[in-house]
């Protein structure tokens, strides 16, 4: 198993159960106590942990709401559903757009009008979303599930021949030192795909994923075009985005 295969899995046990020993992590992903003390300060020097003695746990409670679940992320849907319906302002009605997974994305589904529109997504509830609208043409790469998302090794070169006007993108946290992140692997792939197949790319995400950082980096902010949120993010925290030269809509 790989050391980020790990890192995941660590992480996923923790958000889990909040805490967990050497011994534990040691027996259910087959290493000895010294690959896991070796992992668990590696996540530490990251500030996705904090280490004691025999173990460790969550660094933040706050990304227990981060990791993708089986189920849509509820919290904080009303920032959410603002964000949505500021990204929406950007659709034309006859445009190519691309929807990546996230709940943030999912409001944008859910508050998309049944317009003529090519909407690509392999996010299962965004897909049970659009299925409903009768105009709006779904296009679906395929693959795997991986909880509420088709993972497609052959992604890359699917989406890569579509012709995409827009992309909207969610990010598990973003931070001004490592940029836009996630805690799963196998979704940078993917999302690297959809930012090179678009010509616009847009990261929507409500105010709380702001100073956050999760496990692996797919994208620096300044490879998009803005970032989409709500008015629910603190000027001084927007100030050190625009000041970089990054555009914000909120």
């Amino acid at each position: 198993m790989s050391a980020i295969k790990r890192h995941e899995q660590i992480l996923e046990i923790l958000i889990t159960d909040k805490e967990a020993t050497v011994a534990r992590l040691s027996e259910e992903l087959s290493v000895s106590g010294k690959t896991i003390r070796e992992d668990l300060e590696k996540l530490e020097q990251q500030g996705l942990l904090k280490r004691f003695h025999g173990g460790a746990t969550l660094a933040n409670e706050g990304f227990a709401g981060l990791f993708p679940n089986a189920l849509p992320n509820s919290k904080n849907e009303d920032a959410k559903a603002v964000a949505a319906k500021k990204a929406l302002e950007l659709v034309k009605p006859g445009e190519v757009i691309a929807l990546d997974g996230g709940s943030t994305t999912l409001a944008i589904a859910r508050l998309l009008e049944n317009i003529p529109l090519t909407v690509i997504t392999n996010d299962l509830f965004i897909i049970g979303e659009l299925i409903r609208k009768d105009q709006v043409r779904l296009v679906v790469p395929g693959g795997y599930r991986n909880r509420n998302q088709l993972i497609n090794e052959h992604f890359s070169s699917i989406i890569g021949s579509m012709n995409i006007q827009k992309a909207f993108i969610s990010a598990t946290g973003i931070h001004e030192e490592y940029g836009l992140t996630v805690f799963t692997q196998a979704l940078v792939g993917q999302k690297r795909a959809i930012m090179q197949a678009s010509a616009e790319v847009y990261c929507v995400a409500d105010h709380t994923k702001f100073n956050q950082c999760a496990l692996l980096t797919f994208a620096k902010p300044e490879e998009l075009q803005a970032i989409v949120t709500d008015p629910g993010l603190p000027e001084e925290t927007a100030q050190l985005y625009l000041s970089r030269g990054i555009q914000l809509i909120r």
